[in-house]
C-alpha cells in the first residue's frame, strides 16, 4: 500500500478546504484543476473475467500476464499494487477492450505467476527494479511505447517510467499522483498522528513482522482492504481472486523487502544505484496526465502539493467515496481516465 509520501504527509495536513483551485499555479499546462468525479456504490465482484494467463521472459523474470482487445490496439499497460493484484483491473481491461486498446496487465515480481529466472536472484522490491521489470516487458512484447495506468506500487511504478524514459510512456494515470520515493527524505520524523498510517511499514521492519506476515499473508493483506477502502463492501469470491496471487514463493521476500528499503533498512542492488540517484532529485513528469485521488488520500486529495511535479498536459479528479483500490472500486471511472489521457496525447 502507497498513499501519498511520507515526507509530504505533515506538509499536506496543513493544506486548507477549498486549495483544489490552487492546482493550476505554477505549471504551463494545458489541462487543470481539481475536477470532482460523482461515484456509485463499488462493485462487489468484478462483472468481467481476465483472459488466459500468458507468460514471457522479461530481464530477470518470466512474468505473467493477461491481455486483451486487439493486437494492434493502442498499447495500455496496467500495473497493480499491494495487496493487489491484476484482478482489480478485470472490468477496466473489458471497458478498454471494447475500445479498441491493448490492454497488458502484468502481475508484479512477487505476484500470480511471475517467476525469477535465476533461484539466486535477489528478492529485491526496490522501486527502480520494479520498473525495469515494466521496461523489460515492453520490450519482450516489441511495445516501444504505451499508456501506463497505476494505483499503489503501480502507481509509483508508472511514475517512475514516465519520469526517466518518458519515450515509452505516452500518457500516464496516477492514483494518488506522484509517489516516487526518495529514501533519505524518508528518514525524516513526522507528527504522532502521520506516523500512524504507517504502522505496517514498521511492523514489516522488524522479525516478528516479516514472521506475522509469513504465517497470515491473506488474512493480513485482507485485513488492509478493510482498513484502505472501508465503505467497499467486496465479495469473499472477490479477494479469493486476488489472495491466490499471494502464494507466489517470493511474495514475502519482496513485499519485506519493499518497506525496509523504503525506510532505508535494507540495500538495493549496485545496478538501481543510477536511476534511484536521478528519481531522487524529483524529476518532473512531462508526458500527458491524468492524476486521480480517491478517500484514501485524505488530505492530499486535491492534488495540489504534487501538481508542480506535472509539467505536460494534466487533469487531476477526485473520486469521493472511493477507497485505496481505485480500478476496481470505480472501474468506469478509471477506464474514462484512461481513454480520455490517451486524447491529450493526441493532441499533443
Amino acid at each position: 500500500m502507497t498513499g501519498f509520501s511520507r515526507r509530504d504527509f505533515a506538509r499536506f495536513t496543513s493544506v486548507a478546504a477549498g486549495t483544489a483551485a490552487l492546482v493550476a499555479c505554477g505549471t504551463s499546462a494545458r489541462h487543470s484543476g481539481a475536477t470532482p468525479t460523482a461515484t456509485g456504490t463499488a462493485p462487489a465482484a468484478p462483472q468481467h473475467t481476465l483472459g488466459p494467463i500468458k507468460q514471457v521472459n522479461a530481464g530477470v523474470l518470466n512474468i505473467g500476464y493477461a491481455e486483451a482487445g486487439p493486437a494492434d490496439g493502442t498499447p495500455v499497460i496496467l500495473l497493480h499494487g499491494w495487496p493487489y493484484d491484476i484482478h482489480a483491473y478485470a472490468d477496466v481491461s473489458a471497458l478498454l477492450a471494447a475500445q479498441g486498446m491493448r490492454v497488458i496487465v502484468p502481475y508484479l515480481r512477487g505476484y500470480g505467476s511471475t517467476r525469477f529466472l535465476s533461484p539466486t536472484a535477489m528478492r529485491n522490491g526496490q522501486q527502480a527494479a520494479v520498473a525495469r521489470d515494466v521496461i523489460a516487458l515492453m520490450d519482450a512484447l516489441n511495445i516501444p511505447s504505451a499508456i501506463l495506468g497505476g494505483y499503489d506500487w503501480g502507481a509509483r511504478t508508472a511514475d517512475i517510467v514516465a519520469a526517466l524514459w518518458p519515450q515509452r510512456c505516452t500518457a500516464l494515470v496516477a492514483v494518488s499522483g506522484y509517489l516516487i520515493t526518495n529514501v533519505a527524505a524518508q528518514a525524516e520524523p513526522l507528527p504522532p498522528t502521520a506516523e500512524y498510517g504507517w504502522w505496517y511499514q514498521y511492523y514489516f521492519s522488524t522479525q516478528r513482522g516479516e514472521l506475522g506476515y509469513r504465517k497470515y499473508t491473506k488474512d493480513f493483506n485482507r485485513q488492509i482492504w478493510q482498513i484502505a477502502s472501508p465503505d467497499w463492501h467486496f465479495a469473499d469470491s472477490t479477494y479469493d481472486l486476488t489472495a491466490a496471487s499471494f502464494d507466489n514463493p517470493d511474495h514475502v521476500d519482496i513485499v519485506i523487502h519493499n518497506y525496509r528499503w523504503r525506510l532505508g533498512l535494507a540495500p538495493g542492488e549496485p545496478q538501481y544505484d543510477d536511476d534511484e540517484r536521478r528519481l531522487a532529485a524529483k524529476p518532473v513528469i512531462t508526458v500527458p496526465t491524468i492524476t486521480l485521488s480517491s478517500d484514501f488520500d485524505g488530505p492530499a486529495k486535491s492534488g495540489t502539493a504534487y501538481r508542480p511535479l506535472f509539467t505536460g498536459p494534466y487533469d487531476h479528479r477526485v473520486l469521493n467515496g472511493i477507497g485505496h483500490n481505485v480500478p476496481q472500486e470505480a472501474p468506469t471511472e478509471f477506464a474514462t481516465a484512461i481513454t480520455d489521457v490517451a486524447k491529450l496525447s493526441a493532441h499533443r
